[in-house]
């Protein structure tokens, strides 16, 4: 039977973490900590080598946080890219087949996490496992049980320890590790407590603090990409850095431009571990919940566009596909409308969501100011002997989110949807067909059918919408 969903934002932990710490008594449980790397991490890969299924298609999907509402909308978009059906180099495929990479921030890192490692499945499974059973409800049961109680009076035992065992559950145990050989790379992005950074689960992150990511928990990397500040707690790696060899970054500009030198000093921060022996991780979303930057930063940091695409065959790659999906939402009360003090958790409300709606705005300029540059360069650099582009090649970034419904009051409607673990399930449908909506509609995303149209041959086979039926 399917639960009816927690009604309440994930200020609803609140009561049951105020009363697990009333009753909990000293504990000296400790959860799972990061072991040190058995050997040097491998040499980082190029943008291009980790986006990229087919030589001729580079491809990238980023679904932002949002909790259950970023899930059920991003799940409808990965399903619209699966119903765009082609014909390329004389094989079939669809347009999700050839994402080489899918990233996701807090509630966005579930869908992509389910999705890398377990595929298609995500269109079968993830509504039962996740969108339509009380997740939220669940985890606040477990929250006040008499073990989770008394585990919570441990200085090291947090509540996003909870959270973690729950995701533990819905990713059957899998670890980063399982998806070695796997395509897509998921990239699962949290904040640095510390210093404000973007931190990503990737081999040479967790190569810069001799770490082990193949070791990592799926659970651990979404519950520390989801640790909402306040409602949920840090989660805790430790930093062994200067007992390996250390790994060899990506290229960079000679000189370094602005994006190598952030990269450089955010690689600086983690090379000392007897000043910084443990990271603590916060919601990615904090600093960027489109979970973009960090892919844009090292693309801009060789210094020249194809220095990304450096090690693909020349004349290889025809399309650059980036979709980004925005699941924000309006903040849920507009405190400028009273000349009351905002009590803290409208405070809170305006941080996470308020703030971070702005940062996402500037987030979506740089996106497109960065794509016309990618795009300027492509012009001149394709087709020279050498470059891995071909003569036709182009950028194709495809920006969608719920403000992109033509329907105003149902994109009045979703874009009200709390920020939640659990959402109503006939919001779970809309949101879904939403995002098929969204997608199909987006002028963007009609040019690159078109231009896969004139090169192969684009499918749709009647009555066949995919894994969703979509709305005519």
């Amino acid at each position: 039977m399917t639960m009816r969903p927690h009604r309440l934002s994930l200020h609803s932990l609140l009561l049951p973490v105020c009363c697990a710490w009333l009753l909990s008594a000293c504990s000296t449980a400790r959860p799972w900590i990061n072991p040190p790397a058995a050997a040097s991490a491998p040499a980082a890969e190029t943008v291009a080598a980790k986006t990229a299924n087919s030589p001729s298609i580079v491809a990238a999907v980023t679904l932002s946080g949002g909790g259950a509402r970023a899930a059920a909308f991003g799940l409808g978009v990965l399903a619209e890219l699966k119903a765009t059906r082609f014909d390329w180099e004389g094989r079939p495929t669809d347009l999700l087949d050839e994402v080489g990479l899918i990233s996701g921030v807090s509630g966005g890192s579930v869908l992509a996490t389910y999705y890398a490692a377990f595929g298609d499945e995500v269109f079968t499974r993830f509504e039962k496992d996740f969108l339509l059973v009380d997740f939220q409800a669940g985890l606040i049961r477990d929250m006040l049980s008499p073990a989770t109680a008394y585990r919570l009076g441990s200085p090291w035992w947090g509540r996003s320890q909870v959270l973690a065992e729950r995701l533990e559950v819905l990713f059957r145990g899998r670890r980063f590790a399982d998806l070695r050989g796997r395509r897509p790379h998921l990239l699962v992005t949290a904040t640095d407590l510390t210093t404000g950074a973007p931190f990503e689960f990737t081999p040479e992150q967790f190569g810069l603090i001799c770490s082990d990511l193949d070791a990592v928990p799926l659970s651990f990397a979404v519950a520390a990409s989801s640790a909402v500040p306040l409602l949920l707690s840090p989660l805790t790696l430790r930093n062994y850095a200067g007992n390996c060899p250390e790994p060899a970054l990506p290229a960079q500009a000679d000189g370094g431009n602005l994006s190598s030198r952030l990269l450089n000093l955010i690689a600086d921060s983690y090379r000392d571990s007897e000043q910084r022996p443990y990271i603590h991780l916060v919601d990615g979303g904090v600093v960027d919940n489109l979970g973009v930057r960090g892919l844009m930063e090292r693309t801009l940091a060789g210094g020249s566009f194809d220095a990304s695409f450096r090690g693909l065959a020349p004349g290889s790659v025809r399309h650059i596909v980036l979709v980004s999906v925005n699941s924000e939402k309006d903040t849920a009360e507009r405190i400028d409308g009273s000349d009351r003090v905002p009590t803290n958790l409208q405070v809170l409300d305006a941080l996470v969501f308020g703030a971070g709606s702005r940062m996402t705005r500037e987030t979506t300029a740089m996106l497109d100011d960065v794509a016309g540059r990618m795009g300027e360069a492509l012009r001149a650099e394709r087709g020279r002997p050498g470059s891995p582009f071909a003569a036709d090649a182009e950028v194709h970034v495809i920006n969608v989110g719920l403000r992109d419904l033509q329907d105003e009051e149902l994109r009045r409607q979703l874009l009200r949807v709390p920020t939640a673990f659990s959402v109503l399930p006939f919001h779970v449908q809309q949101l879904q067909q939403a995002g098929r909506q969204v997608l199909r509609e987006s002028p963007a995303f009609q040019r690159l059918k078109h231009s896969l149209s004139g090169e192969g041959q684009l499918q749709r086979p009647a009555g066949t919408e995919g894994p969703l039926a979509a709305q005519p």
